[in-house]
């Protein structure tokens, strides 16, 4: 089988490190705390080292609440707001980012975002765009709508971190929860996730969620059926998804993730050797983190 490309949900991952490493036990000589870049890094060695990818793009959140998101579904990601209106991150973390951004430059590691898109929407684009087989790994169940057995598109999902990967096809993904990758999206939708602000309709949980999307192929063929008086729906569940049509006509297109962002042409190759290593050495020393700059070089370097 060809390598893969491998697609890292940034956001996902940093958030993860952060709070997977504790400030304490990673911090710059000057005290500054660097535990969200070194457990980054360390995530990237073990995933390159793990999955052998030949291609690599840590895809960014530059807009973490799109507009036409929010337009559609005003409560997405309401409650992650502060009062000034930006994104709730711990101010230690915040000030970590830019330097993950340094050390993916110095190594030639290509790093992409797009105005007015989430990560979700670079990645489910490149995924679509670039050649397969293509690897998404992830913190982020939204992503299992990309799951696609033909290209392939696979999901390493990192629930329980990147050293206890689930890798996710589509038969995993229907025993998991009882869709296929192309029912996720509308499953979602009905089930709702509180973590983003989408309420679900009321008294839908999961399993019943799954059990429409089975029988009906997905949010258009509910909603035509509940217009057929034979269509078989118990009349609480019928009255429940009626009250839910508005939303779901706006939540679907909330959750789908976008296959079109303008991302101009990348190179998505991984290097075998750092871009910069004068400045990779530089930074490392200026953060404190040669051990972790040499186990990214060390695991790129059996590629």
């Amino acid at each position: 089988m060809d390598r893969p490309l491998l697609l890292i949900d940034s956001a996902s991952l940093y958030f993860r490190a952060y709070f997977g490493v504790p400030e304490a036990a990673a911090k710059a000589p000057d005290g500054t705390p660097v535990n969200a870049v070194r457990g980054f890094l360390d995530m990237l060695a073990t995933l390159i080292r793990g999955r052998g990818p030949d291609r690599m793009v840590c895809c960014l959140d530059e807009s973490w609440r799109p507009a036409w998101r929010v337009a559609l579904l005003p409560s997405y990601k309401a409650h992650r707001l502060t009062p000034s209106g930006g994104e709730e991150v711990p101010a230690a973390l915040e000030a970590q980012v830019p330097v993950i951004l340094d050390f993916l430059s110095a190594l030639g590691i290509a790093a992409v975002g797009a105005h007015d898109f989430e990560a979700d929407d670079v990645i489910g684009t490149l995924a679509t765009r670039e050649g397969g087989p293509v690897e998404v790994a992830t913190g982020d169940r939204d992503l299992f709508q990309l799951i696609d057995d033909q290209k392939p598109i696979r999901v390493l999902y990192c629930g329980r971190g990147v050293a206890k990967l689930e890798v996710l096809d589509d038969a995993a993904l229907h025993a998991k929860y009882g869709v296929p990758a192309a029912g996720y999206a509308d499953l979602a939708a009905l089930r709702g996730d509180p973590s983003d602000g989408l309420p679900g309709v009321a008294g839908v949980g999961e399993k019943t969620a799954a059990r429409l999307v089975d029988r009906y192929g997905g949010l258009d063929g509910i909603l035509a059926a509940l217009g057929d008086p034979a269509s078989g729906f118990a009349p609480g569940l019928r009255g429940k998804l009626e009250a839910g049509r508005e939303y779901l006509a706006a939540a679907r297109d909330v959750v789908a993730v976008s296959r079109t962002v303008p991302i101009p042409p990348l190179d998505t190759k991984l290097p075998t050797d750092p871009a910069d290593p004068d400045r990779l050495m530089a930074l490392a020393e200026r953060w404190g983190l040669a051990g972790a700059a040499k186990r990214i070089v060390d695991a790129l370097a059996t590629g």
